[in-house]
């Protein structure tokens, strides 16, 4: 597949141009011409880079990419080590963001709703379509604990969680939105939800899930947001015939 074909692939099918996003989405450092093998990864770190290298990938597809707004623009440091290593591989670097957690079947969101089995679900924006949503509100189909939903969302995303169960009441109506994305926590108070679901977790937000009444749940950045590169590379292999291959590079936080 040609490099400009392969960009007119992820766009139309992850249409970023619905979005105002933190860093360009699409072709962000250019390679070879033809592509037949393909990495995806969460972060365009190095060692995901090496591993490319070792692949013989032609591409690699990320969530989080390059040239984020308000970055220092200097090519030095790690910067340049990085960028020096795709150029001197002629390996071409794709980087969806905002399009990657937001679409509804192949996005970190809607991976994670998955996997703990969400129906019914909404945008957690009000007003947005659903397919433009960086958030997600659905149901279980039936009422669990909550202890019994952390176990579940440990499950799901294959690590320990920081839980703030908030009191008795049970888990049904969930809101969810992968990354760093604490301060949506307010929707999902207005949206009803009985537990919100995200990466990462403020000092601020656990007063916030005290007071107003929704357990809360903080399953790791990395981890929320492995879904996305991962179904992209089933979609790659299954419907686009490259070879791709998703590599996880742990990451803790």
């Amino acid at each position: 597949m040609l490099r400009s074909e392969f960009e007119l692939l992820l766009n139309q099918t992850l249409s970023p141009n619905r979005f105002r996003d933190y860093a360009p989405n699409g072709l962000q450092v250019e390679g070879k011409k033809n592509i037949h093998r393909v990495v995806t990864g969460v972060t365009a770190s190095q060692a995901l880079i090496e591993a490319a290298i070792e692949y013989k990938a032609d591409a690699i597809f990320v969530h989080h990419g390059y040239f984020w707004k308000n970055e220092d623009p200097r090519i030095v440091g790690m910067k340049y080590r990085r960028l020096a290593a795709l150029i001197k591989n002629d390996i071409n670097l794709y980087a969806y963001h905002l399009p990657l957690d937001a679409h509804p079947v192949l996005g970190n969101n809607a991976g994670l709703a998955d996997a703990i089995g969400l129906s019914n679900r909404l945008a957690l924006q009000a007003g947005v379509p659903m397919e433009e949503s960086i958030g997600i509100v659905g149901e279980l189909s039936t009422s669990v604990s909550a202890d019994d939903f952390a176990a579940m969302v440990q499950r799901a995303v294959g690590r320990s969680v920081l839980f703030e169960c908030v009191d008795d009441r049970p888990v049904r109506r969930v809101a969810l939105c992968t990354g760093g994305a604490q301060g949506y926590i307010e929707q999902a108070v207005e949206a009803g939800a009985d537990v919100f679901i995200t990466g990462e977790v403020s000092e601020q937000t656990i007063h916030i899930a005290r007071e107003q009444g929704i357990h809360f749940i903080a399953a790791g950045h990395h981890a929320t947001e492995r879904f996305g590169a991962r179904s992209m590379a089933t979609f790659l292999s299954q419907e686009c015939g490259l070879e791709a291959v998703f590599i996880d590079i742990d990451n803790p936080a």
